[in-house]
């Protein structure tokens, strides 16, 4: 007897695939990375709500909406050779930490009292920081790999917990890689003319 696949289990592995091609060519600072990230985010969101995790699945789709930006963002940038690296200063790190708690608090407390959702406050506030997270990568802050590394030791466990093994073992990959764009884009950063090598206030 020959065993089919489960529909969701295809569509979750090409969303590994594509979202593994979006980080490897992110690192790399290639803007093809983007097309990549939106087909990975667009099936993500369908196999998030299926998983009754709302926040993820909102947060997929917000990938969507800034992969576009990203895309855009990166083209007009380059297009004027000036798609450099930068570093967050602690002000904006400490209005990130705060938009962002905040944030996932309401989200966390909406979904909580108002849906049938699972894990509800741990799923907000990997969902405000990937906000977060994203909005640096697009504006290329050299930091933004820190927030990846530990949103993504966080999201193994709450993938998991939801029966998306494997969604959680490309998170695992996702850590690995995390520290790979950090140690690659401080290269580039450091390689960078000095009056571009700039603090993102």
């Amino acid at each position: 007897m020959v065993h089919i696949m489960p529909l969701n289990t295809w569509i979750e592995i090409f969303a590994t695939a594509s979202t593994l091609i979006f980080i490897f060519f992110m690192i790399k600072e290639n803007i093809i990375c983007w097309p990549f990230g939106i087909v990975g985010s667009l099936l993500s969101v369908y196999l998030f709500a299926d998983a009754k995790l709302y926040s993820e699945s909102i947060l997929y789709f917000f990938y969507v909406v800034m992969g576009v930006w990203g895309w855009v963002h990166w083209y007009k940038k380059s297009a004027h050779n000036d798609n450099f690296i930068s570093k967050g200063s602690w002000n904006f790190h400490l209005s990130i930490f705060i938009i962002s708690s905040c944030f996932a608090l309401a989200l966390g407390y909406g979904f909580d009292t108002y849906s049938d959702a699972q894990r509800p406050y741990l799923d907000a506030f990997t969902t405000a920081f990937s906000f977060a997270a994203t909005y640096m990568e697009i504006k290329k802050v050299l930091e933004t790999w820190f927030y990846w590394f530990v949103i993504n030791l966080i999201s193994i466990w709450l993938y998991h917990d939801r029966a998306l093994d494997i969604y959680a073992a490309l998170i695992g990959v996702y850590s690995i890689m995390s520290v790979w764009g950090f140690i690659t884009w401080r290269k580039a950063f450091q390689l960078q003319p000095s009056n571009n090598s700039t603090a993102t206030n």
